[in-house]
């Protein structure tokens, strides 16, 4: 026999598959800024994103993958953006996109899974911090009811913490008929419990309506913006994508992963409305890639990367680097490009200054065992 409770839970995961992709996840806070975390799962090669032209290195050690700068995106004297970022290029123009190079998490080595869970706890080192540094930052913001939701088979580390989450898993169920919709509100009218969470449920349900369940860009950049659009409606979103990890044929796949991330952010541009002069959007990647070419088309994994801030909020149109060039003696370990900024100092001064916090606080709070740097300011609007 199914317990109802069981069955509630069942029911909504049925519900959520009609809602959204896996790999969105929300939190809702008390303001009218949004924060968007966007993942690069498998280490973005950043040498190839925010091209350094300038160095004359770039182009000897990456031989067939060097970027021709003609077709690029001119950011200023010293670099360009790879031209499957168009949209960006825009945004950069417009002055709603910053770039910071050379940039990477205090993890020094190269397991995708050990930086990733550096990236996402805060952590100096991979399993030292338990929870999140996105849960963290929503617990020092204005608590409202459902403070975070996850639509993911399971939530995000960055997202896991002491703030509640309630998750949708992708279901192989078929769509619910509205008849049985109501039939389970009623089951659940007089439920103190789980008459909340049903409510909540079809709140989200309405909210994604004519969404579907795509998962292409177009579609998650839309449906990321229904929901952060929203008043009330969630404030911090995380949103993965995956597929960085070019080890060969990197030109063709890389441009095409950098394409689906553009329009993803132009459709999550284009849906937010006057809401995006209040977004901040922070793209990154766990480690960069190595400074040459492999023998596969490809590159290998690396150290230092490229971050981008995107949104109306962000006080764009700069690239914000101290190079330390592609000189072999200038290389990380003689094969990475060096990090001279720390990925918490960015992550730490964009969500100090998108919610008005003393950025010193949230540095000590995010990114407690990452060591004392000074977190990155006048970043934000």
């Amino acid at each position: 026999m199914l317990h109802r409770r069981r069955f509630l839970q069942v029911t909504a995961l049925g519900v959520g598959t009609m809602l959204v992709a896996p790999g969105l996840a929300f939190a809702t806070v008390a303001t009218n800024r949004r924060f968007v975390f966007v993942i690069q799962r498998g280490a973005a090669d950043g040498l190839n994103t925010v091209i350094p032209t300038s160095d004359p290195n770039y182009a000897k050690l990456r031989g067939a993958l060097a970027i021709n700068g003609s077709d690029t995106v001119k950011l200023n004297g010293s670099f360009v953006l790879h031209p499957s970022l168009a949209e960006v290029g825009g945004m950069y123009r417009n002055g709603q996109a910053l770039f910071v190079h050379a940039v990477a998490s205090p993890y020094r080595e190269r397991s995708h899974f050990d930086g990733q869970n550096v990236l996402e706890t805060g952590g100096a080192r991979p399993y030292q911090v338990k929870d999140g540094w996105l849960n963290r930052l929503v617990g020092l913001l204005p608590q409202r009811k459902d403070e975070a939701i996850a639509f993911a088979p399971t939530v995000p580390l960055a997202l896991r913490g002491s703030t509640p989450v309630t998750s949708y898993a992708p279901s192989a169920l078929p769509e619910a008929t509205d008849d049985l919709l109501m039939r389970v509100g009623q089951l659940y009218a007089d439920d103190p419990q789980l008459h909340g969470l049903w409510s909540a449920a079809m709140e989200a349900r309405e909210m994604a309506e004519g969404s579907g369940p795509k998962r292409d860009p177009v579609s998650l950049g839309r449906l990321a913006a229904k929901f952060l659009a929203n008043d009330p409606g969630p404030r911090i979103a995380m949103i993965e994508t995956g597929g960085w990890d070019t080890h060969s044929n990197q030109n063709g796949r890389l441009a095409a992963h950098l394409k689906q991330l553009d329009r993803m952010l132009a459709a999550l541009r284009d849906g937010l409305g006057p809401a995006w002069a209040e977004t901040v959007v922070l793209v990154a990647t766990e480690f960069g890639r190595t400074a040459a070419a492999n023998g596969t088309g490809g590159t290998d994994h690396g150290t230092a990367s490229a971050a981008m801030l995107i949104g109306g909020a962000v006080k764009g149109g700069r690239v914000l680097a101290d190079w330390p060039g592609l000189g072999r003696s200038a290389l990380f370990d003689g094969r990475d490009l060096t990090p001279t900024m720390g990925l918490d100092q960015v992550i730490a001064g964009a969500a100090a200054e998108t919610f008005g916090l003393e950025p010193e606080l949230v540095a000590r709070t995010l990114f407690a065992g990452a060591g004392r740097r000074t977190p990155l300011t006048s970043i934000i609007r």
